[in-house]
């Protein structure tokens, strides 16, 4: 595959090329999958030829590797700080959980293919080296999943949330949390604190919950007689 003079010049090279590629990987995937997205369709979106492609990435799975890779960075990156912060566990874990939807709503295409690595680990279609390749991957996602599953102990420890199987509060509240990417699409030119207050409500639910407070239903039963 020739390289063209255009693609490796001074923008070729750089961490922003390479970022450019990432960006456009990700979307192809969550447009297409993994299957069905092309190094073509990925060039596309860049704006450049496949020697570009080719010239920070061997192959089109490790342009999917490398945006899953990121992918989990960048969500780390935003979501970590609140679990080593101030407050009661329940408020870091809202806070926790409040930047997890804030990074999938900013980087919905990084979800989707993180989602995907999840799927496709156990794939037959897939090499050994590609299947030992997203396992490492995962393993990051587990990690992820342990912090959550740390601050849930600890919220139970200091008695800002019940007492129940930690595993299963973490699992059930990331999966929440991650299919809100099944029905959330980006608006053109939505302001950031519309994003910001969906945020805050769907975590409200997930973690306040439906049930209504004690004594709530009484008092409003009592009020309408």
């Amino acid at each position: 595959m020739s390289i063209s003079a255009q693609d490796t010049g001074a923008v070729g090279g750089t961490p922003e090329a390479r970022h450019r590629i990432l960006d456009a990987g990700a979307e192809a995937f969550m447009r297409r999958g993994f299957a069905g997205a092309t190094l073509d369709d990925i060039a596309d979106l860049v704006g450049a030829t496949k020697g570009l492609i080719y010239y920070h990435f061997r192959s089109k799975f490790d342009v999917f590797l490398a945006v899953y890779e990121e992918g989990m960075r960048r969500v780390r990156d935003r979501v970590e700080p609140h679990a080593a912060g101030g407050g009661s566990g329940r408020e870091r874990l809202a806070a926790m959980s409040r930047a997890h939807l804030l990074n999938l709503m900013t980087d919905l295409a990084y979800h989707h293919v993180v989602h995907q690595g999840v799927r496709a680990q156990d794939s037959a279609e897939l090499k050994i080296r590609q299947r030992d390749a997203l396992s490492a991957l995962n393993e990051l996602r587990r990690d992820y999943e342990r912090m959550f599953r740390r601050v849930v102990a600890e919220g139970m420890g200091d008695g800002s949330l019940r007492r129940v199987d930690g595993s299963l509060a973490a699992r059930t509240l990331l999966s929440n949390l991650n299919a809100v990417d099944m029905w959330y699409r980006k608006i053109e030119g939505q302001p950031a604190e519309e994003v910001a207050e969906l945020a805050d409500d769907v975590v409200d639910l997930l973690i306040g919950g439906l049930a209504a407070a004690p004594g709530v239903r009484g008092a409003q039963q009592a009020e309408g007689a």
